[in-house]
């Protein structure tokens, strides 16, 4: 009796053992040849199986974020950038009331208005402002037509405000402002030329409301097309 009970404790200690090996093997690809190698070694062939798998997993990982982040992250050169190259791309300018003047240019210099830089009110306008070239321009008109402040488009100038009147500009006729003598027939001369009103004039112009409308954020990355003062 005493060996049947022996047996049966060997025999369920042997598949106990088999068991165990079995399953070990199976997950963790280890063999037991190979632990006990790795114990007598003064390594562990498990911590290595571990790292690896750690490590592929970190990879696999890190792998998957890249390919994230390349999906969401978009590059834009300034080649493929379309957009308006001109103030003109950006102005619907059937909106407004249109008319053809005569448009000549001038300068704040002796040859246009008689004065010298000296002179106490050189390059003052008759609004009070000083004159400016810039994205929205100083210009001169009839004063019956377009009062003070009235905004014109010129195509090929860009934006004036009515700021100064002059004894030859009667009628269709406006003077646009220039730095110099070169520029006003370099850049314009005299020319008959189809004008936008895009705002009629209160009689008033102030220093602070030009500065204002040539700060117009949205138009900025037009400005250098115009400014020279």
């Amino acid at each position: 009796m005493i060996n049947l009970r022996f047996l049966r404790r060997v025999g369920m200690s042997v598949l106990f053992v088999g068991a165990f090996y079995t399953t070990f093997s199976t997950v963790s690809n280890v063999s037991a040849y190979d632990v006990i190698v790795g114990v007598h070694d003064g390594s562990s062939k498990v911590d290595e199986i571990n790292y690896k798998n750690h490590s592929t997993r970190d990879t696999t990982l890190m792998e998957k974020s890249l390919n994230y982040q390349k999906s969401k992250t978009t590059y834009v050169s300034s080649e493929q950038i379309e957009g308006p190259k001109t103030l003109e791309d950006v102005i619907n300018l059937e909106e407004y009331p249109s008319t053809t003047v005569t448009a000549t240019g001038y300068t704040a210099g002796v040859e246009s208005t008689g004065k010298t830089p000296s002179h106490p009110e050189y390059g003052i306008t008759y609004s009070g402002v000083q004159v400016k070239r810039d994205l929205y321009s100083t210009i001169a008109a009839d004063l019956t037509m377009y009062p003070i402040g009235t905004i014109l488009y010129v195509p090929g100038y860009g934006y004036g405000v009515v700021a100064d009147k002059g004894s030859a500009i009667k009628g269709n006729k406006i003077d646009l402002y220039y730095p110099t003598v070169e520029e006003v027939y370099n850049e314009w001369g005299k020319k008959e030329v189809q004008i936008y009103v895009i705002k009629k004039g209160d009689g008033n112009l102030s220093e602070e409301v030009l500065t204002k409308l040539n700060e117009t954020e949205a138009l900025q990355v037009f400005r250098e097309q115009f400014k020279k003062s």
